[in-house]
């Protein structure tokens, strides 16, 4: 997904000059052809986000359309009031790429794992929150990100996640899209949490249990039109998400559920026990609080017989 948005970017730059790219210790080779081409909107500095931020946000009120990369958590956790008051609160047309989203730096243990940034980011006023499920819908919000209005954050995932949505229509930022139909159960995702989804309602169909798909590459806004539909037309309603419980997808669908007439059996999947007590894999720990295929599909055959604790 990094590599894909970074491509994305140095073309954007290629089409419009008020593109820019700010770098916060990328690693030797990041965008070496963007540092070429273009050596006066190349921008790489050590580890300094608060102030990277700021400069971002300065460039924006300037005419400029900054696109700043670092790792997630240092975004969301130790530039926050930056981003809040330099970028937000003016409404700057800074666009946060944020590497590793959610436990993909869960070899680094806690203070590494952007667990908590859907909550932190999407409460700030204005701000966009994309998190796409693999390259191909990355690349397709990316070329989009040109035109948006106000400022973003965008969650990347490892690099070479599987590519689960090339077989269907492009994605539009601020829309969810429908990749499986059911009438039993409805999975509502973000982010890299459509594959395992998609593979839970593969395992579900083979057991007689029609799951649809429901995935929200945009978090914030969420598209409240598909929320209801498929609230509406389902008895079972989880939400799968690569994020704490508190303030994620799941939150804000239960919201959008409290507020509507329907009334679905409803369940929020998300990390277990806040900030993860063991090192391992992003798939491993993302094992442990249910959100592989198999542990999905698992869920919701406890709930459709009963037997959830």
């Amino acid at each position: 997904m990094r590599k894909t948005a970074l491509r994305v970017v140095h073309e954007l730059a290629q089409q419009d000059d008020r593109v820019v790219f700010i770098g916060s210790d990328l690693g030797v080779g990041t965008l070496n052809e963007f540092k070429e081409e273009f050596p006066d909107r190349y921008f790489s500095d050590g580890i300094s986000e608060a102030h990277l931020v700021g400069v971002a946000a300065g460039m924006a009120m300037e005419g400029k359309i900054p696109y700043l990369n670092t790792i997630a958590t240092f975004i969301s956790r130790r530039a926050l009031e930056q981003v809040v008051l330099d970028v937000a609160l003016h409404k700057a047309k800074v666009r946060l790429i944020a590497n590793g989203g959610g436990l993909v730096y869960a070899p680094l243990g806690p203070t590494h794992q952007a667990i908590d940034d859907l909550a932190s980011m999407g409460a700030i006023p204005g701000m966009g929150v994309l998190a796409p499920a693999d390259a191909v819908e990355m690349e397709q919000l990316m070329r989009q990100t040109l035109h948006h209005e106000g400022p973003l954050y965008i969650r990347l995932g490892k690099g070479h996640d599987p590519v689960v949505t090339e077989a269907y229509p492009e994605a539009r930022i601020g829309e969810g899209r429908v990749l499986a139909e059911g009438k039993d159960v409805a999975l509502i995702t973000t982010g890299v949490c459509c594959q395992p989804s998609l593979l839970a309602a593969k395992d579900l169909r083979e057991k007689g249990i029609a799951a649809s798909v429901v995935h929200f590459p945009t978090v914030v806004p969420l598209d409240r039109k598909l929320v209801l539909q498929t609230l509406g037309a389902h008895e079972l309603v989880l939400t799968v998400e690569e994020h704490v419980m508190e303030g994620g997808l799941g939150s804000r669908v239960a919201m959008v559920l409290a507020e509507s007439d329907s009334r679905p059996r409803f369940k929020a999947l998300a990390i277990q026990g806040g900030f993860q007590k063991r090192y391992g894999s992003q798939a491993a720990l993302m094992s442990d609080s249910g959100l592989s295929g198999e542990g999905i599909a698992s869920t919701v055959m406890e709930m459709l017989s009963g037997d959830e604790a």
